[in-house]
């Protein structure tokens, strides 16, 4: 049974790639390392890919089976799991204390914390049936699958722009689908957008539904018109799972937690790495990146406070 009054060197909250590459370079640092995830051996959203193409050397992977292959490496070298969510943070004197649902409280020199970010749904009928199956929130992990085919980008940020941009070079047409009639994202890319023979602007354009048999097959729009598409993007934005983090650190204005690649933030002793901290892209590779700095930094912090 887990020792409630142990002094852990470092614990880190989330288990995806970013919390489990923190962990492998934590533990090879020598370091007392436990990792807290709420879900049952969960590792984070890679397992909702059904096959990830982009990480070196691993091609045509399924991304359930990649996370495993992430967890099982962690687990060899002995970092210890609990499965709890966190739902409290502070700190106290030269350490930190985290409470758990469950009423429990850690102790740990330091936190580095990976809890992601999670994609905005449009919450309409079909997408939640066709996620993984025509419906993607990632034009740059799944683009290359629809490569020759019809596909939508939905939404009107800089991100649904810059997807449909990168679709354009492989797909045979793209849908350009936005609410309203102004976007929000650059003007830049939308004259880029306006300029390509195999795109099609519509906007003040409200989808209504994904339809499909065995993939996507259209969709649909509340003014009655069915576009016909293989696949759909959804680009509406992020939310990063940093509730429990305001009045702690610093985040930005999208509730990002301000830290560069290091992944120091603006309080010593409290490490960020992954999808929940400020970067322009988020994918696996920069998650696992992301972890191993964050592990190494918090490593340097540890052996600063014992040597003062």
């Amino acid at each position: 049974m887990m020792n409630e009054d142990q002094l852990w060197d470092v614990l880190i909250i989330g288990s995806g790639p970013a919390g489990l590459s923190a962990a492998l370079y934590a533990k090879r640092a020598n370091l007392d390392v436990l990792v807290m995830e709420k879900e049952y051996r969960g590792t984070g959203q890679i397992t909702e890919s059904d096959l990830v193409d982009n990480y070196l050397g691993l091609p045509n992977i399924n991304g359930y089976d990649l996370g495993e292959a992430f967890l099982g490496h962690v687990e060899q070298l002995g970092a210890e799991f609990r499965e709890g969510a966190v739902d409290g943070l502070e700190k106290e004197g030269g350490w930190w204390k985290v409470h758990v649902a469950d009423g429990s409280v850690l102790r740990t020199r330091t936190v580095i914390y990976c809890a992601g970010a999670s994609h905005r749904r449009l919450g309409v009928d079909g997408e939640a049936e066709f996620a993984g199956k025509g419906v993607s929130y990632c034009a740059v992990c799944d683009g290359a699958f629809y490569r020759g085919k019809d596909t939508a980008v939905i939404g009107g940020g800089d991100t649904a722009l810059g997807d449909a941009l990168y679709l354009s070079d492989l797909c045979e047409k793209v849908y350009l689908i936005h609410r309203r009639e102004e976007f929000r994202g650059s003007a830049s890319a939308v004259q880029q957008l306006q300029e390509k023979e195999n795109v099609e602007i519509l906007t003040s354009a409200v989808p209504d539904k994904i339809v499909g048999e065995q993939t996507v097959t259209a969709l649909e729009l509340k003014d009655g018109r069915s576009i016909p598409v293989d696949g759909a993007f959804v680009a509406v934005g992020m939310q990063p799972q940093t509730g429990l983090l305001k009045g702690i650190v610093k985040l930005d204005d999208a509730g990002y937690v301000v830290a560069d690649e290091t992944g120091v933030t603006s309080e010593p002793g409290f490490f960020v790495a992954g999808d929940v901290r400020t970067k322009a892209l988020r994918q696996v590779v920069t998650a696992v990146s992301d972890g191993a700095n964050a592990a190494v930094s918090a490593a340097e912090y540890i052996k600063r406070m014992q040597a003062s």
